[in-house]
């Protein structure tokens, strides 16, 4: 058996075109290791019925949310409809130092913003179908939107490819159980890097004075 070491959390960026299986990847993932979670947003829209603050959101006022990206603390942010949503810096600077990973469910744009201001911290993954037409297949198969939606789905899936030589890996989904081992194997890996695990210096110190006592 291997000797675990107190490892640095880390970031895990997870995009795709909607259809490409990033929800179901995300879903099995966190099923697969339970101290995995999502990054919980904040947002400046008001509660929904039955919503909780800092479980579905944390809800901000307009001032409060444009002060926070103003000090530094919001990783990415974005105005969608006129609310503003975002990832908080706080909490996921928390999970990391106690040695825990957030996901992240972003597109390429606030992948990009959370990986600037987090720089080594962040893995980003790249969520592909195995071709455009199976991409429309499953869209279609879900028969949750009407065909006007689908459309802008797939008007948008062309943009969101186009960015995908910017994250650290890509993972074609043509098979669900395969990219799935892939996506735990990128994990394992990069849980490994020496960089992520502070202790293993002292670690080799004390192999170094077991040498020097011989």
């Amino acid at each position: 058996m291997s000797r675990s070491f107190h490892r640095r959390g880390l970031l895990l960026i997870l995009s795709s075109p909607s259809g490409a299986g990033k929800s179901t990847l995300s879903r099995r993932l966190m099923e697969w290791d339970p101290t995995l979670r999502f990054s919980v947003s904040a947002t400046t829209r008001s509660p929904r019925p039955g919503e909780q603050e800092g479980r579905e959101y944390y809800f901000k006022t307009r001032g409060q949310f444009e002060t926070l990206v103003a000090q530094g603390q919001m990783l990415e942010h974005a105005e969608v409809f006129g609310n503003f949503y975002g990832s908080p810096r706080g909490p996921v600077e928390a999970a990391m130092a106690e040695g825990r990973d957030t996901l992240f469910d972003v597109d390429w744009q606030g992948g990009q913003q959370i990986a600037h201001a987090m720089g080594r911290d962040v893995v980003s993954v790249f969520i592909l179908p195995p071709s455009i037409a199976a991409l429309e297949s499953r869209l279609n198969g879900r028969g949750q939107d009407a065909p006007e939606v689908i459309k802008g789905r797939m008007d948008k899936a062309l943009s969101e490819i186009s960015h995908w030589s910017e994250y650290n890996y890509v993972i074609v989904n043509d098979d669900l159980d395969r990219a799935f081992d892939d996506l735990v194997t990128i994990l394992r890996a990069e849980r490994l890097k020496r960089d992520r695990q502070p202790e293993l210096a002292d670690f080799v110190r004390g192999l170094n004075r077991e040498f020097a006592a011989r």
